[in-house]
């Protein structure tokens, strides 16, 4: 996307649209696997690109056309000259229209590049692995919100958004284990999943840019039993469900505060997590790390009076996920 006012803009073009039609003739790269009364829900919003002052025409697309037998770059290539033909003509009868698909974060378009490079590029592991994520996200989904457990978890923030809008980071999901264990005789480890799940697909469904969905994730200890450790058993539910179902889309996982003693032990209370995951982990009780990986301002957090205080103040609200 090009930086400044123009057409594709003004006209709600945004990263990760891709072309599928130029005046109409379909110019896939990938067939779609389904009929096509099942359009609407792969590709939810069709975006028609037309100079300013041109109507809109109605472009019959052939969905289902894809261009093969190319080389590296032919495709592209031809697709320019579709265009520069269409603008040559200068037709006002018969405007350029350029027609692209908007895909949400998890399309199998954007999602397959994610699981590739969980699985090294290796192509049938990676197969196996999105197949069997499609068929978790179909036993589990729709989540039903309104299950008590649920709904006691989003009440008391125990777990929430932490946006503080900075450049370059993404949002987080926050997990407050205090207000969990104050909870642990009214909800169900499913329960915490179900939330941390739901708060991870609204995030990354709002990503800048689809092809490449992050997040970041803090682990927030403060007030916890010691004697509780790092409640590991937890932590293996969501992490069975995040690292097969959400590949790639990890910026840093953040556990704080954590003693020296406890971060002693932390290798081998998380050695179920593989080690690409575990790269990404960060486990501190130093203020100023916790600041630099997620991107917050330390002296904002300190203004507030420390980290409760702060992500009090940036926990962002979802009503829509809080039954009356």
């Amino acid at each position: 996307m090009l930086e400044g006012d123009n057409v594709a803009r003004r006209c709600g073009v945004a990263v990760g649209d891709c072309i599928v039609a130029v005046n109409g003739e379909g110019f896939r790269r990938h067939a779609l696997d389904c009929d096509e009364h099942q359009i609407k829900d792969l590709a939810p919003k069709v975006v028609n690109v037309i100079p300013e002052g041109e109507e809109n025409g109605d472009a019959t697309i052939s969905r289902f056309r894809v261009l093969s037998g190319k080389e590296d770059g032919e495709n592209y290539a031809e697709l320019l000259k579709r265009i520069k033909d269409a603008k040559s003509t200068q037709d006002s009868e018969n405007p350029l229209i350029i027609s692209l698909e908007r895909y949400g974060w998890d399309s199998r378009v954007n999602s397959w590049s994610r699981f590739l490079a969980a699985r090294d590029k290796n192509i049938p592991e990676a197969m196996l692995m999105l197949q069997a994520h499609e068929n978790w996200r179909d036993s589990v989904f729709p989540i039903d919100v309104s299950q008590t457990g649920f709904q006691n978890i989003v009440k008391a923030r125990a777990i929430s958004e932490v946006d503080t809008k900075q450049d370059g980071c993404p949002p987080t999901v926050c997990v407050n284990f205090s207000k969990i264990q104050a909870l642990e005789s009214s909800i169900l480890y499913e329960d915490v999943v179900s939330a941390f799940v739901v708060y991870t697909e609204l995030l990354l469904s709002r990503a800048s840019n689809p092809l490449s969905p992050k997040t970041c994730q803090f682990i927030d200890l403060s007030g916890t039993r010691i004697t509780r450790g790092l409640n590991v058993g937890l932590l293996r539910k969501i992490y069975a469900v995040f690292e097969p179902n959400y590949p790639e889309t990890l910026h840093k996982m953040v556990m704080y505060p954590v003693s020296r003693i406890v971060r002693q032990t932390s290798n081998v209370l998380l050695n179920f997590v593989n080690q690409k995951t575990r790269e990404k982990f960060v486990i501190t009780d130093d203020l100023n790390v916790v600041c630099k990986e997620l991107g917050w301002d330390k002296n904002e957090v300190e203004e507030y009076g420390g980290i409760t205080q702060f992500m009090q103040k940036h926990q962002k609200d979802d009503d829509t996920l809080i039954l009356t």
